[in-house]
């Protein structure tokens, strides 16, 4: 074996981990940030765009304003419910500090972050290929790959649904579930709630019928 044996820390909790899923964070916000400022040519990519390499600096505020939306529902929780552990919910970029260290050549900011971070390096934008007449290749995004599919029912709107409850509001948050909801087709949130005809393919707990706070953190 190499180097030295994985030491295991569990936990606080389930809300906890639910909380400070990064995936549901990254990968949303980030498709957002890329097509909201680029158009998809009709004629398709002549490669797959890089997707951390390829983020700018509008990505990469929006990347910390939908994390102090997570942090602001951590600080209402905790508030509310005293002894309620959430210390392992942090901030995008301080976790991207301590999970890559000296990997990320340029810390000054998340933008920075994603630019410089080698386990990033070459990381392209899901997309679906397809040949084109004469030879050659295109690439078309993929909304139906899992960064849409899993981050958002399973993760993006779980936590926002448990913020409805709270009553912490969420613009950037809702920002990236309603383009990335129109991307997929779906329905998850209509005017400002977690509501909709396919609510049925989420985790969220409105899916499974709570309505306040205090029972759902029962």
């Amino acid at each position: 074996m190499i180097g030295r044996l994985p030491v295991l820390q569990p936990a606080a909790n389930f809300l906890a981990v639910t909380l400070m899923n990064i995936n549901s964070v990254w990968h949303p916000t980030i498709s957002y940030g890329f097509y909201k400022n680029h158009d998809v040519p009709p004629e398709g990519f002549d490669e797959p765009p890089l997707f951390y390499q390829g983020a700018d600096e509008y990505t990469g505020q929006k990347l910390d304003k939908v994390s102090n939306e997570v942090l602001e529902l951590k600080r209402v929780l905790e508030e509310r419910y005293p002894g309620l552990d959430l210390k392992d919910v942090r901030h995008v970029s301080e976790w991207m500090i301590r999970s890559y260290g000296d990997d990320i050549g340029d810390k000054s900011s998340i933008h920075k972050m994603l630019l410089t971070n080698k386990g990033y390096r070459g990381l392209t934008h899901p997309m679906v290929e397809k040949e084109i007449a004469g030879g050659g290749k295109k690439y078309f995004p993929n909304f139906k790959y899992r960064y849409f599919t899993e981050d958002i029912p399973c993760g993006l709107i779980v936590t926002r649904g448990i913020a409805e409850l709270a009553g912490v509001a969420m613009p950037n948050m809702d920002d990236v579930i309603m383009w990335c909801q129109e991307a997929m087709g779906k329905e998850l949130l209509i005017d400002g709630k977690v509501a909709g005809k396919d609510l049925d393919i989420t985790r969220a707990p409105q899916h499974y019928g709570f309505t306040d706070l205090d029972t759902f953190m029962m």
